[in-house]
């Protein structure tokens, strides 16, 4: 076994095909057959299930799975330790949701590239529990959500306090009159959007479960909607009071256990972290 059959077990696990998985790694599929094949009899079980259609893993796979990307990492990680002992570099993939997106990693990227520009920073936008799953399972190296947070195998440090608040069209009723009104409409993201859930929960303390939701996947869209006066949403005060100032759009305050959002910035902690990883959470300890 060697690294690069890892990395060939891994881009099979990734494109659930033989075919697509040759192609990324640049050589021909029965290279990657044989390959697999050669890590099976080492490891003495089948890791990928083959039909027709797809490649699966097994339960042994799954298992098999995290072990491979920590001997990735560590092995890059080796490598620019070598290369550039005083230097930090490489990659970083962190998360967060898509407000977090809007408002802060501009700034984020900004001020690290200019104090590590040989350090690949990528940001990716999910929903909260995907983002905790990316980084349990080794995708991303960290990522900002809201608290709490409480897994096994995760550290955190918290990075700021926020204050959410009720919008809705400027240019229709009060938010009491829109409650009493049937139905209801909401603007939300999909399930699992932390301000979906806390809208939810205002709209459930205030004795309301029925009401009609509009799904919309961005923010402007969702802004969009609620100044048009199809429905009502929830945001983060900063984001409303910092660009959409002067939209048809009035917010209104929650109380503290419902209008408050504590972000935290997770990362794992039962691995060696790479410099890069580091130099990222000196900027918010």
């Amino acid at each position: 076994m060697n690294t690069n059959d890892l990395k060939i077990f891994e881009a099979v696990a990734t494109s659930k095909s033989f075919t697509k998985a040759a192609s990324v790694m640049f050589t021909v599929q029965s290279n990657v057959t044989a390959r697999i094949k050669s890590l099976e009899d080492e490891f003495g079980t089948e890791l990928f299930s083959r039909s027709s259609r797809k490649v699966e893993l097994t339960s042994a796979g799954h298992a098999l799975m995290p072990f491979v990307k920590q001997i990735g990492r560590l092995v890059a990680e080796a490598r620019n330790s070598l290369l550039s002992a005083d230097q930090v570099s490489g990659s970083l993939k962190v998360g967060c949701i898509e407000t977090t997106l809007a408002l802060k990693v501009p700034g984020m990227l900004s001020s690290f590239s200019e104090k590590y520009p040989d350090v690949d920073l990528e940001f990716k936008s999910q929903m909260r529990n995907v983002l905790i799953d990316q980084v349990v399972n080794m995708d991303l190296d960290a990522a900002f959500v809201s608290a709490p947070v409480n897994i096994k195998g995760l550290d955190q440090i918290k990075i700021k306090e926020e204050q959410l608040v009720i919008i809705t069209s400027s240019n229709g009723v009060d938010l009491s009159e829109l409650l009493n009104s049937q139905p209801l409409k909401t603007v939300v993201f999909g399930e699992g959007c932390i301000f979906r859930t806390r809208l939810e929960s205002y709209l459930s303390s205030k004795g309301i479960v029925h009401y009609k939701s509009t799904v919309v996947n961005s923010i402007e869209g969702i802004i969009n909607f609620v100044e048009a006066g199809l429905g009502i949403s929830i945001f983060p005060e900063e984001l409303i009071s910092e660009y959409y100032a002067s939209r048809a759009i009035k917010s209104y305050n929650l109380n503290r256990q419902l209008g408050t959002m504590n972000t935290v910035l997770v990362f794992r902690k039962d691995e060696q972290q790479s410099k890069a990883l580091k130099e990222f959470i000196k900027m918010y300890s």
